[in-house]
């Protein structure tokens, strides 16, 4: 308690005496000070307190300015309120006999701890009407109101404050002051009505009669509290503003007069703060429990959309399902991670509240453990996974589905084009009315036909193999496919079974045959696979390709280079066909022959070969455009990789590197607990800053999966990688600030110094091996587990001084480790190095309290409770209480002693 310094001024006597005091809320101008009814008040109020002491010693005054003028009586009234012996006073008359003793009473005020300011002697011995007020209320001060404390406030703002918790539950009290707040009188009836309920009938009471209180109230004090009456209830009435001295003076007889209930307060002011702490408790379980609720019926929810895995039959569709599935990556995950982050953050932090009030540890509903959660957010991670490959699977078969399908359209259309009329052609029966040479000619055509044929044989295959990978790959449109082809494939068969009929047909006639025109049948033969060359190098140059990369375009590009070294050749073939048409002209034109009609061995004229060789030279620029186009389509497609790349491989080592530092900045045992907090702070902050950068790369992510880019050479780092290092380091700041504000929590509650919580740490790093600890697949960390196994916990005990034996060493493993997880926690070691210091409240404790209220019963009432404890608390123990079962108990009693225990047992939650 700090010494009261007490200052009184020859100008103003009236100014406080204490430094409290004189800073106190209502202060008043000086002039008012030298109010003459104030004066009143003080001489009035301070003669009948004085005289309460007094009559102790048998005496008492009646002029406080002249009784104490030779210190005789003062002297006396501070052996009997201090219960101490003063110096023998002088018994001479004389003036320096009367300033003497008034000096020994002044030195004796200042010996217990009072520091008088402009106050001597003489002015006391002179009866100095203003001086002497002042010193009498520095001894009330001293003596009277300077050792009040409640609630860690003391003097005035305890006094003050312990009338207003008096004097809360009565209507038309208000304690604000100690002037106005006592003009009614209410204040001072219900202050006896809450100790003494017999004494007075407070529910009579009207606030329009303050004479009446006021005098109802200094006569029960008078007569049942031995206070004297130091008060005139006009005087207050009639005051604006009554003395705050006065009033002080005489509220603080009421406190000494029931000090023996403040006992009582005592143990209501312990229940409420044990009622407090649990109250929080259960508020913080509840929103666990609700937090986790949610958290996992999410998960519940996702899960089945992520394992559905039903193909969309259209690219379309497919490519809408990979922009919803970005969207629950970039929308809706993210704040679930956060969600989950917090949740493990609210549950050690409510552990650490329940371990620091010596609480049980909380157990979640069952399946809402934080492994719970855990196993539950890793099934969702496993299945989210897969989803993502299987839609990446699928959209590559789709693609690779229609790139097939058109493939298949092309081929069929141009077989069917080439069919087109070869059924009738083959069923024809021409040959029965030809001439010989017709027939012979006829003969001819049918084995160009047949070469024909077999040429198309392939294609047919090629039809037939695509249709069946079709199949394979599960084509949404297959029955259309199916169906074309078993068209092709039957039509091919029914051309099969006329062209050998119609052979048979023309080989039962062919001894009716003459020598064929050899050039003719020379320009047919030769003039029909260049056909077909032709045909394969259209049907090649119009082909249909799909390329990932680079070197699979330039792998096209050269084959396409291949291709036009062959023309010069092919450009030979066809001048040496043309060469033997030009050579039939001659010989009829030589011999006089007239050529009618068309080769009769064939359909295709010089003229047919001609428009054909032009459609291919034709169509080799616009292949070697498509082939460029392709090229810079690749080249794009190579500078997204190469942007994606520089992008992961610089964010990468950053995530990397923040996590190190993270993990330095927990270990550091350099600075305080808040310094290492503002450090994370500011880690945590930069992190967050450093989001732009995840989104940059994630749109650049979005561009290579649209332009259908599933590689990348040019980092190890993929999207999916850098997403889980994001939030594992999210996770990792959260946590660790999580940890230190558990350990400044520890530290404060068990009121362990910096100083000592650094040798813990320090002590506990030093035996906390360092362990290798994979971050995916790419972040690789080296780093302190923040554990210790029983041997590593055993030497670092010794290493603090302890000798330990097995069965001591048995015994405090079973404090630190008590689910036998074999290691020990750095928050475990700190419980356990604070644990035999620490000051907790207990249920014996707190049974005490509530036998304190009951008067020593073993029970306790609705109304007692109500009285003793605020509102809130006490509805809280009426609610939760059970009824007291014993002979001795009143109707409706309850039982505080199961109730305490139950304080501290385990939560219904």
């Amino acid at each position: 308690m700090t010494a009261i310094e007490t200052q009184v001024q020859y100008s103003s006597y009236m100014m406080t005496t204490t430094e409290e005091y004189m800073n106190q809320e209502d202060s008043w101008d000086r002039d008012l000070l030298l109010d003459p009814a104030w004066e009143k008040q003080q001489r009035k109020t301070f003669t009948a307190w004085c005289n309460s002491h007094l009559r102790k010693a048998g005496t008492q005054i009646e002029n406080i300015e002249e009784d104490f003028r030779n210190g005789l009586k003062l002297m006396l009234l501070l052996e009997v309120i201090s219960g101490e012996r003063l110096p023998k006073p002088d018994k001479g008359k004389m003036r320096f006999h009367k300033i003497a003793n008034v000096n020994k009473a002044l030195d004796f005020i200042s010996s217990k701890g009072v520091k008088l300011v402009s106050i001597g002697a003489e002015e006391i011995v002179d009866g100095n009407v203003k001086m002497t007020l002042g010193m009498i209320w520095t001894i009330i001060l001293r003596f009277a109101i300077q050792d009040i404390s409640v609630e860690e406030t003391s003097a005035k703002e305890g006094l003050l404050l312990w009338c207003q918790r008096k004097t809360a539950p009565y209507r038309n009290v208000n304690v604000q002051n100690f002037h106005i707040s006592w003009k009614d009188g209410l204040a001072l009836c219900a202050l006896i009505h809450r100790h003494r309920p017999d004494l007075i009938d407070y529910s009579k009471l009207r606030k329009d009669d303050p004479v009446g209180n006021l005098n109802t109230a200094f006569e029960v004090a008078e007569k049942y509290l031995d206070i004297p009456k130091m008060l005139d209830a006009d005087d207050i009435v009639n005051t604006p503003k009554p003395d705050e001295k006065a009033i002080m003076t005489y509220v603080s007889c009421f406190y000494h007069a029931f000090a023996g209930a403040e006992q009582a307060e005592t143990a209501a002011n312990r229940i409420c703060k044990v009622l407090a702490v649990n109250q929080e408790n259960e508020k913080l379980m509840e929103e666990y429990e609700k937090l986790a609720s949610e958290l996992l019926e999410w998960i519940r929810k996702t899960i089945p959309w992520l394992e559905n895995r039903v193909a969309e039959q259209t690219m379309h569709s497919m490519q809408q399902k990979l922009e919803d599935f970005r969207d629950y990556r970039r929308v809706h995950k993210p704040p679930k991670v956060q969600e989950k982050c917090q949740l493990e953050i609210n549950f050690n932090t409510l552990q650490t509240k329940l371990r620091l009030s010596n609480r049980p540890a909380f157990m979640p509903s069952e399946g809402k453990m934080v492994s719970d959660i855990a196993n539950a957010w890793k099934g969702l991670e496993q299945v989210e996974k897969g989803y993502e490959e299987w839609l990446l699977t699928e959209i590559r078969r789709l693609e690779r589905l229609d790139h097939l399908a058109e493939k298949f359209k092309q081929k069929s259309t141009l077989h069917e084009s080439w069919t087109t009329g070869k059924e009738e052609l083959l069923s024809q029966k021409d040959y029965e009315s030809a001439s010989l040479m017709e027939i012979r000619a006829l003969m001819r055509k049918h084995e160009a036909f047949e070469s024909d044929l077999a040429a198309h044989q392939d294609r047919v295959e090629q039809i037939a193999a695509i249709a069946q990978e079709l199949n394979e790959l599960d084509y949404y449109d297959a029955a259309t496919i199916n169906a074309r082809c078993q068209g092709i494939c039957d039509q091919w068969d029914n051309l099969g079974t006329l062209t050998q009929k119609r052979r048979e047909s023309l080989e039962r006639v062919e001894k009716l045959w003459e020598t064929i025109d050899q050039l003719y049948l020379e320009f047919a033969k030769r003039a029909a696979p260049f056909n077909n060359w032709m045909d394969g190098a259209m049907e090649d140059l119009q082909d249909m390709f799909i390329v990932h990369s680079i070197e699979e375009i330039q792998s096209l590009i050269t084959a396409h280079d291949q291709f036009k070294a062959t023309i010069p050749e092919a450009d030979k073939e066809r001048m040496a066909i043309m060469g033997i048409h030009n050579e039939i002209l001659k010989i009829a034109q030589t011999y006089g022959i007239k050529v009618v009609g068309e080769n009769p061995y064939t359909v295709l004229s010089p003229q047919d070969i001609s428009n054909k060789w032009e459609a291919v030279k034709q169509l080799v620029p616009m292949r070697d455009q498509m082939l460029q186009e392709e090229v810079a389509r690749q080249q794009s497609n190579e500078r997204l990789r190469r942007q994606f790349g520089a992008q992961a491989n610089i964010i990468g080592p950053w995530i990397q590197t923040k996590m190190e530092e993270i993990s330095h900045v927990s270990i550091d045992i350099a600075g305080s607990l808040e310094e290492q907090m503002s450090n994370l702070k500011t880690y945590e902050q930069n992190i967050i800053n450093y989001k732009s950068n995840i989104d940059t790369l994630e749109g650049d992510h979005q561009l290579s999966q649209e332009s259908l880019i599933f590689d990348n050479k040019h980092t190890n780092y993929t999207m999916e990688h850098v997403r889980v290092g994001w939030e594992q380091l999210l996770t990792t700041i959260a946590r660790t600030i999580n940890e230190v504000e558990n350990q400044i929590l520890t530290r404060d509650a068990k009121g362990i110094s910096q100083e000592q919580l650094n040798e813990f740490r320090a002590s506990f790093n030093h035996f906390d091996r360092v362990s290798n600890t994979w971050t995916h697949s790419f972040l690789y960390l080296q780093k302190r587990n923040g554990m210790m196994d029983p041997d590593d916990f055993r030497a670092c005990l010794i290493s603090m001084g302890y000798d330990l034996g097995e069965v001591e060493f048995a015994r405090i493993m079973t404090l630190v480790d008590p689910n036998n997880t074999g290691v020990v926690t750095f928050q475990a070691f700190i419980d356990f190095m604070t644990r035999e210091t620490a000051e907790t409240d207990t249920a014996e404790q707190v049974m005490a309290s509530f036998k304190i209220l009951a008067s020593d019963k073993a029970y306790i009432t609705v109304e007692e409770l109500r009285r003793e404890l605020p509102p809130e608390q006490a509805e809280y123990c009426i609610s939760r209480m059970t009824k007291y079962i014993g002979g001795d108990a009143l109707p409706g009693a309850l039982d505080y002693i199961s109730f305490s225990s139950a304080l501290y047992g385990e939560s219904d939650l």
